[in-house]
């Protein structure tokens, strides 16, 4: 089992039993998601955003518009720091402050590079892409120089990680248990409803099947 060394920079302090180091763990958490929170400082102000990335290995792909902010504050400090996570249920338990939720967590620490050269950046934006959806990229047409040319494409590489899962029921007071208060879990997912067309041509189209197979995999 391979592991992210620990350090004051990634360790968990809080709820040291939920955390996790495992580097094949933590790529199942980032697989299953799309979304990252990153976090950046502007002009001495602190700044979190959501972005959409693509991984592949130990390397996250996020891209923007040439004068993108944010990312060209990462490129200027040359560090970065990613979270994603999946909120799996709402805890309900027989006392407020015993109520939580059940999650997986990541945090990325890490250093940024920019793209240059046309061939990366279109294998950074193919792994974009499908990790999106898997199959898109043959499903699209090609991009134009004049796109590739108005885009940033960023390379984080992750030097070090950790994780937090919280997959357990209810812990409350153990005088608790015998109150006529209602307590458990309220599983929560992400799902895909059916796909819907653009108008024109896609009103007459056949759906796609890389789209169709999205949809049979995420619609419950």
């Amino acid at each position: 089992m391979k592991e992210y060394s620990k350090s004051k920079l990634n360790r968990v302090k809080r709820g040291q039993n939920r955390a996790t180091y495992d580097v094949e763990k933590i790529n199942s958490i980032l697989d299953a998601g799309f979304i990252g929170y990153v976090s950046y400082v502007y002009q001495e102000q602190a700044i979190t955003l959501p972005m959409a990335y693509g991984r592949k290995d130990d390397k996250i792909y996020l891209h923007g518009s040439q004068a993108n902010r944010m990312l060209l504050t990462l490129l200027e400090t040359g560090k970065i720091s990613m979270t994603v996570m999946h909120l799996d249920a709402l805890v309900l338990a027989r006392s407020g402050l015993h109520h939580s939720v059940n999650y997986r967590s990541v945090t990325l620490f890490g250093s940024v590079k920019k793209i240059t050269d046309d061939t990366e950046k279109d294998a950074a934006l193919f792994c974009f892409m499908e990790h999106m959806m898997k199959g898109r990229w043959d499903g699209i047409r090609d991009m134009h120089k004049q796109e590739l040319d108005r885009t940033l494409v960023v390379e984080m590489t992750i030097e070090t990680a950790s994780a937090k899962v919280r997959d357990v029921g209810v812990g409350d007071e153990p005088e608790d248990y015998n109150l006529d208060v209602w307590a458990g879990l309220i599983p929560i997912k992400q799902v895909a409803e059916f796909p819907i067309p653009d108008e024109g041509k896609p009103k007459g189209m056949e759906i796609p099947k890389h789209i169709m197979d999205y949809y049979e995999q995420h619609k419950q």
